[in-house]
């Protein structure tokens, strides 16, 4: 049976099979640097190119294959390349495509580290950056010039849960022979799958959703197999490389990602629903909901579910938000998301410290905004301890 033909949830399980000879039903971990030759023949075949995942960990390992091809057959890709981070996927592709004198349009909300590459490391040397509104499609047409060489989005974006319309980025973007990079940690393959939509690259902070565990740190970029190659030589030279044990770790965690993206798309909703209803809350951005500006687009875009991750203004601004995070039980307050537990953060308190309090509310990032990732808890469980915290507010 072809790859192609399974379900998400086979082709976790059984997606990485054929990677080597291994007969262990738990895939074993090759917590190693070097692996031997038997002779200098097979010596140099180790040595030379295309990538080899038997020689040099920095090169290629076969623990890191496994999740290669498990997540490249979710995103429906040629080829996959584990790094040690999200922002090691997003360096390696971005340094990859680009060079001096060319032209990079982007949205203007994107993941801090993200943002910060785009706006102050790559124009040192010499790359050029638009930004433009993600929402607005015909804005990414009217930044193109002579000299663009790549689009890069994020859907749906962080903090505020935006979308872009990743079919009309990506034939825009197909007409003038510019290639697309779409960051899609939030909705994961399971949600959204961007290379279906003509998108060229995904990329993933494998930290989130995909490991699942809060315990492990990676990324991945997922696309044309001659372009994965390209990035895997950048990664090579630049070494954003991850560690046997932590793809170990994410290959685990992936076994039941559908499962749990089923699990955090279910909660989240009944969670965002609540939410939407309590006289406390001004606001809530969360796709699932009919009130999010882009529900039809998601809806479409997003076949899978409308993940885990949303976030909500509280009346009364940054004390309030204060309030209701010192009296939640349940959600830790901490960075990240995805995982088994749910995390609740301030993004204010975040972003001003990296752009500025004006940008900041620029971007729409107010005082009494909260970005929850809700987690694994029961739904139940975890709506009456948001409550509890609510009437603090309110109270107030």
């Amino acid at each position: 049976m072809n790859h192609a033909d399974w379900h998400p949830e086979t082709l976790v399980g059984h997606g990485d099979r054929d990677t080597d000879a291994d007969s262990a039903v738990a895939s074993p971990i090759y917590q190693t640097t070097s692996f031997r030759a038997a002779s200098s023949d097979e010596f140099a075949a180790m040595s030379g190119m295309p990538r080899h995942d038997r020689n040099y960990t920095r090169d290629g390992n076969p623990t890191f294959t496994r999740v290669e091809r498990i997540i490249a057959g979710l995103e429906g890709a040629e080829a996959a390349l584990l790094t040690a981070s999200g922002m090691g996927a997003i360096s390696a592709a971005i340094l990859t495509l680009v060079s001096s004198g060319d032209h990079i349009i982007a949205q203007k909300t994107h993941y801090m580290g993200t943002a910060q590459l785009l706006s102050t490391f790559l124009p040192r040397f010499g790359v050029d950056v638009t930004l433009v509104d993600q929402t607005d499609a015909s804005a990414f047409a009217g930044a193109i010039t002579s000299t663009t060489k790549l689009i890069v989005v994020e859907s749906p974006s962080n903090p505020l849960l935006a979308l872009t319309d990743l079919g009309a980025v990506a034939d825009l973007a197909r007409a003038h022979r510019i290639l697309t990079l779409c960051d899609a940690t939030i909705a994961t393959p399971i949600n959204q799958r961007p290379l279906s939509f003509g998108i060229d690259l995904v990329v993933h902070s494998a930290t989130k959703f995909l490991g699942g565990h809060h315990d492990l740190m990676a990324g991945v970029v997922a696309g044309q197999a001659s372009v994965i190659e390209k990035i895997w030589h950048s990664q090579v030279l630049l070494g954003p490389v991850p560690d046997p044990f932590a793809a170990w770790l994410l290959l685990r965690g992936i076994r039941t990602l559908p499962l749990r993206i089923e699990r955090h798309n279910r909660t989240a909703m009944r969670v965002a629903q609540f939410l939407a209803d309590h006289p406390a809350v001004i606001t809530v951005h969360y796709p699932g909901l009919a009130s999010h500006p882009q529900h039809e687009l998601a809806r479409r875009q997003m076949p899978g579910g409308f993940g885990g991750l949303m976030s909500f203004e509280l009346r009364g601004g940054f004390a309030a938000t204060e309030r209701f995070m010192t009296g939640m039980n349940l959600p830790s307050r901490a960075v990240s998301f995805g995982g088994f537990e749910s995390l609740a953060t301030q993004p204010s308190g975040m972003w001003q410290g990296s752009i500025g309090d004006a940008k900041a509310i620029e971007a729409g990032i107010r005082p009494g905004l909260v970005r929850l990732s809700v987690g694994l808890e029961h739904p139940e469980d975890l709506i009456a301890d948001l409550g509890r915290a609510l009437s603090r507010v309110e109270g107030a």
